[in-house]
């Protein structure tokens, strides 16, 4: 048994051992599961993927004379003013709009620019008051100029997802992007048995006040994230079967690095943001290594139709990652070419980033001020589970 405050002083001395998640099932094949929880005294997880239900706090700073701004364009996509008086919220995948068309650029773009130090055009207007008599405002802002600017985001981390394919007879454009008829492809989103929550399947390491990378800086698990679905079917293993847990998380924009925040774009259905997240998971015990010993052979997802214009689709069962990542699945005897939404690169090189944080002292863990809850006894109206089976 180890603590979280023996680990730190390790880290602080610049002793602790650590390994990034693929290390550590590498390690654990060449010796045994009891070694490596002796030897081992943190493991990081990482993941780079698209994570629409994120987005900036920014304070502006008061004007001369002041504004209470009520409506708002960054760089021509709105934001929402509805806080104090110059206080906006801009979300990751608000677009400006042209047209019928989606735009190409939005949310996720102008929060990568600012990370990355450009300037970006602001154009606001306000309701006059003896408070705030100023009625318009049109400058240009960068993360030097503002106030706080930081990320919020209410839903990241997936623990799992699902595959989607097209089964009708033309070609859709979706979240995870284009799906080509006649089950012409499938694509998922998750980067499987490194991805960070399927190390820690009921969350027994991480919760609330958690320290984590988010997007090249340190940021914080706040709260369960919207959608949240623990109870989700599970395998024997404790890993779920389709979307389940999710995460709230929050950090300082300013220390952020672009290479780890980027804007895309699915075509014709809107803009997006890329995020590099990391969790260290502290080596406690036997069982933490035990669990992040999880290969792709032993998760599943299911495979959902988008042909089907419903919230709860069908799906054509369940898959492993294992399969996903080989390239090729077979639905109903048809060979079936796949590819991931997630950076299997990227997703490493989080992992590799914060060793290579906590093994110079620069990264320490933090314990948790509440657990993130795991046993939902509600159902929410919009899961896809209630169609994913495990025959």
């Amino acid at each position: 048994m180890k603590t979280i405050a023996e680990i730190n002083h390790k880290i602080n001395q610049q002793q602790a051992i650590v390994c990034t998640i693929e290390e550590l099932k590498a390690r654990v094949k060449e010796t045994s599961i009891s070694q490596v929880a002796q030897e081992v005294d943190v493991i990081t997880t990482g993941t780079f993927e698209p994570m629409e239900s994120s987005g900036a706090i920014i304070n502006l700073g008061h004007t001369d004379p002041p504004i209470n701004i009520r409506t708002c364009w960054l760089n021509g996509v709105p934001a929402y003013s509805g806080f104090g008086a110059v206080d906006i919220y801009i979300g990751a995948t608000q677009m400006v709009k042209e047209g019928d068309e989606p735009s190409d650029r939005g949310g996720g773009h102008v929060i990568e620019d600012l990370i990355a130090g450009k300037t970006v055009h602001l154009q606001a207007v306000g309701t006059p008051s003896d408070c705030y008599p100023r009625s318009s405002l049109e400058t240009s802002i960068s993360k030097e100029t503002i106030n706080q600017f930081y990320l919020f985001n209410p839903r990241n981390l997936y623990q799992n997802f699902i595959i989607g394919v097209n089964g009708g007879d033309r070609p859709l454009f979706t979240y995870l992007g284009p799906l080509q008829p006649f089950l012409g492809n499938a694509v998922y989103s998750n980067s499987g048995a490194i991805s960070p929550l399927f190390n820690d399947p009921d969350l027994q390491l991480i919760g609330i006040g958690t320290r984590i990378f988010l997007g090249g800086g340190i940021g914080y698990i706040t709260w369960e994230g919207t959608q949240h679905f623990p109870i989700q079917k599970r395998l024997p293993n404790r890993t779920p079967v389709g979307p389940a847990a999710t995460l709230a998380v929050i950090g300082d924009a300013k220390q952020m690095n672009p290479y780890w925040v980027r804007g895309c774009y699915f075509k014709q259905h809107g803009p997006s943001l890329m995020l590099g997240i990391g969790i260290p998971l502290p080596v406690l015990n036997e069982e933490v290594v035990s669990r992040a010993t999880i290969a792709d052979e032993d998760i599943v997802a299911p495979v959902v139709d988008f042909a089907i214009p419903r919230r709860v689709r069908p799906t054509f069962g369940l898959v492993t990652y294992a399969q996903l990542k080989s390239g090729r699945i077979q639905i109903e005897g048809k060979t079936v070419r796949t590819a991931p939404l997630a950076s299997i690169s990227r997703s490493r090189q989080v992992a590799e980033e914060l060793k290579e944080w906590i093994e110079s002292g620069n990264f320490t863990l933090t314990e948790p001020v509440a657990p993130i809850p795991m046993d939902r006894s509600f159902i929410p109206q919009d899961i896809w589970g209630s169609q994913i089976r495990l025959d």
